[in-house]
């Protein structure tokens, strides 16, 4: 077994810790009516966007997401969350000095013995979710499931589902396609982004994600035998009948959307291995981005 195959399937336990330890972390996280802004690089920066749509759309607050590197500097927020596994991503720790005695800033990350401790006003530290594959899996749910409960919109029916995402068989012919598509709706869209990075980063794949009420606006185009589109949540009226007539391959997300996210990890370990490839030594990447000065 690959390291980020033990790694995603430790994921149902790691999201029940972080749900009895959100509330020890209440002082470090955004109150209901703060500005704030959820950053990160690559998975975390798509986490994030799943955070800010849950929280802005639950009523608590305005809240938005951005790549670190891309933080709108003009902008005023009362807490900067910033998302980041190694707690050395450049950007990151950039943007943490950049806003020293500008906004409130909390850290979210794995290891406590990196530059990140000191750069961040508060810490959460969810060590027990760190990871040794440069492919994120748990340590991104199981932030999401911290801040899922944070918000209260946790419950244990994800903890359900992703052991049923893991358990049950990914669905017959998914592994030999050649083009794969995730949509997602809300808080959705950051998932299907990041199945799309899952699938790029372990298995060279061809993925691209949309909002799902987009896919019509053009991408449904190269939609054919031999393509999959993904579903992260519930799907918009007459989309996967339209997939179908396409010829290419539907599948459904019935599960909790971030459960779905689990059985996408799976599909792109399934595929590195249907390649050939091993998902542990992805091409070109590192487990954190540090810039040179």
């Amino acid at each position: 077994m690959t390291h980020v195959e033990d790694e995603l399937n430790s994921q149902p336990e790691c999201w029940i810790r972080a749900a009895e330890e959100a509330g020890r972390h209440r002082g470090a996280l955004p109150e209901p009516g703060e500005r704030v802004a959820v950053v990160g690089c690559g998975t975390s920066y798509f986490m994030a966007q799943a955070v800010a749509a849950l929280r802005e759309g639950s009523g608590q607050g305005e809240t938005d997401a951005f790549a670190a590197s891309e933080f709108p500097s003009g902008r005023s927020y009362d807490r900067v969350v910033a998302l980041t596994r190694s707690g050395t991503t450049t950007e990151v720790l950039q943007l943490l000095a950049e806003l020293k005695g500008r906004s409130r800033t909390t850290a979210v990350t794995a290891d406590p013995g990196t530059p990140v401790m000191e750069a961040a006003d508060d810490l959460v530290v969810l060590d027990y979710a760190d990871e040794r594959s440069v492919v994120q899996t748990r340590f991104a749910t199981t932030a999401l499931t911290l801040l899922r409960a944070h918000l209260g919109l946790h419950t244990g029916a994800a903890v359900t589902d992703a052991r049923t995402a893991l358990a049950t068989p990914l669905p017959q012919g998914l592994v030999e396609c050649t083009q794969f598509t995730f949509l997602g709706r809300g808080w959705t869209v950051g998932l299907a982004n990041e199945a799309g990075l899952k699938m790029r980063e372990a298995s060279l794949s061809w993925t691209e994600a949309y909002p799902a009420m987009e896919y019509r606006h053009g991408p449904i185009s190269i939609t054919t035998a031999g393509t999959a589109t993904w579903m992260l949540g519930e799907a918009p009226d007459g989309l996967a009948e339209q997939v179908r007539a396409t010829g290419g391959l539907w599948v459904g997300g019935g599960l909790d959307p971030l459960a779905e996210l689990v059985r996408a990890q799976r599909l792109a370990v399934a595929v590195a291995a249907f390649r050939g490839l091993d998902p542990d030594q992805p091409r070109h990447l590192t487990r954190s981005v540090i810039l040179a000065p």
